[in-house]
């Protein structure tokens, strides 16, 4: 049975949208952009920008019970493809400080980003 999982310590849904659901064994997190939970703001620079994401990311993925090392697969969208070392510096980074390897991946430029975000990040965890 599927469970919808919902923190006040990242953003709520700013669509028709869950933060995640859990399958019991996987999660599916819906794709994070870098709003801050507690002010609604966002930074300006893509580096803050992508560990805001990935902070709201790891909040999510702790509410349901899982951890930075559970995740097996992201998906990050750039505004802008020439940030693309920028991100992937602070991508690094995080999987390092939390002592997990780095998932599969993919990383594609797109149009646009809902509130005009430079970065979004989504992922799949597992137990």
């Amino acid at each position: 049975m599927a469970k919808i999982i919902s923190t006040d310590k990242a953003p709520a849904a700013i669509g028709p949208y869950v933060q995640a659901v859990d399958l019991g064994n996987m999660l599916f997190a819906s794709g994070q952009i870098p709003l801050d939970p507690t002010t609604g703001e966002m930074p300006t620079c893509v580096k803050e920008q992508a560990k805001q994401s990935l902070a709201n990311v790891k909040a999510i993925i702790t509410a349901a019970g899982y951890q930075v090392s559970n995740i097996v697969k992201t998906t990050i969208f750039l505004a802008d493809i020439n940030d693309f070392t920028t991100v992937n510096a602070v991508y690094e980074a995080f999987f390092i400080e939390n002592n997990a390897s780095f998932p599969a991946r993919s990383c594609v430029q797109v149009a646009r980003i809902p509130k005009d975000a430079k970065v979004e990040i989504e992922v799949i965890a597992a137990k």
